[in-house]
């Protein structure tokens, strides 16, 4: 059975949490993921620039971060279980994205939701060839939900 952690730390309501939530559902099921489970944390802007200079030594705020489990061969599990990790995004930075980009928060946050997600995989944009492949992977997911740009 596929588990996915909500944490809401920043003291306010997000009420697009549910959707966040069936829409990562659908990403895990368009993986034909089984047994596996990660964690998204909503956090503020100062939470998630601290977690950015401490792991990623850059010293300024970003929308979303992930601490993959399965880049670390140290983390045994039983046979057939994964857990894939945490994604952290910052809730501050995402409603200043959907204004910048002229869409809503729900949207902002399923895209740095999957994003996230797809970074947990091990899907990386670092190149033109990796970029297409994640971003193609992101907005099939997102368009089961009438989410994409």
């Amino acid at each position: 059975m596929n588990q996915i952690g909500i944490f809401n730390q920043t003291g306010q309501e997000v009420p697009q949490l549910d959707l966040v939530k069936k829409v990562l559902k659908k990403a895990m099921k368009i993986e034909h993921l089984k047994n596996t489970s990660f964690n998204l944390i909503l956090v503020d802007d100062s939470y998630i620039h601290e977690l950015n200079k401490t792991y990623r030594k850059i010293d300024r705020v970003t929308d979303v971060i992930t601490f993959a489990l399965e880049d670390d061969d140290k983390c045994l599990l039983p046979k057939g279980k994964r857990v894939l990790g945490d994604i952290y995004i910052s809730i501050d930075t995402a409603e200043r994205q959907a204004k910048e980009y002229g869409h809503g928060l729900d949207r902002e946050l399923c895209f740095l939701a999957v994003h996230g997600f797809y970074h947990l995989l091990g899907y990386d944009h670092m190149n033109e060839k990796d970029e297409k492949i994640m971003f193609q992977k992101q907005e099939e997911v997102l368009k089961e939900y009438g989410l994409e740009r």
